[in-house]
């Protein structure tokens, strides 16, 4: 809030909130920010393993490989949502939980499952796409985006 917009308070409540910031507990950052790396870290190795298992194993390129990858850390995402044990993961770690594919994995599933109540299409299918439904069009208008100015950069004869 600027503090042009900010109202006058009495000086009750200024004692009030003098009171209430001496009482606000402090947020450990530090140790959020500790356990927010390590539990990326932790999602991000998962999903290297799985990338050289599928290398190794399954005769992919590492180019083939990212897709049964990212397919098979969005199934573990979803499971995990469906457990109820995602939540208790990002409780503790945070935002490293945020991870692009498991966090908006988690983000589907959790909203599918809060509203399946109501009804499969107008529940689930309706709800579901509610915090992700941004996401998703940030995404298709960044890559329209960047294919126009591609484009455009290749055809006055560079790249």
């Amino acid at each position: 809030m600027s503090s042009k917009k900010k109202k006058k308070l009495s000086p009750t409540q200024q004692k009030y909130q003098a009171y209430a910031k001496i009482r606000e507990p402090k947020r450990p950052v530090l140790l959020n920010s500790i356990r927010a790396f390590f539990v990326g870290g932790i999602v991000c190795t998962i999903g290297q393993v799985l990338q050289w298992v599928f290398m190794t194993y399954f005769n992919f390129d590492e180019v083939s490989a990212g897709n049964p990858t990212v397919a098979v850390l969005i199934i573990i995402s979803v499971t995990l949502t469906g457990l109820g044990v995602y939540d208790h993961i990002a409780q503790w770690g945070g935002a490293g939980t945020a991870v692009p594919v498991t966090g908006f994995a988690n983000t589907v599933a959790s909203a599918a499952i809060e509203h399946r109540t109501e009804g499969y299409v107008l529940g689930v299918g309706g709800n579901m796409f509610k915090i992700s439904g941004p996401v998703i069009t940030f995404g298709v208008f960044s890559a329209f985006v960047v294919a126009i100015v591609r484009i455009a950069v290749k055809a006055l004869g560079g790249m």
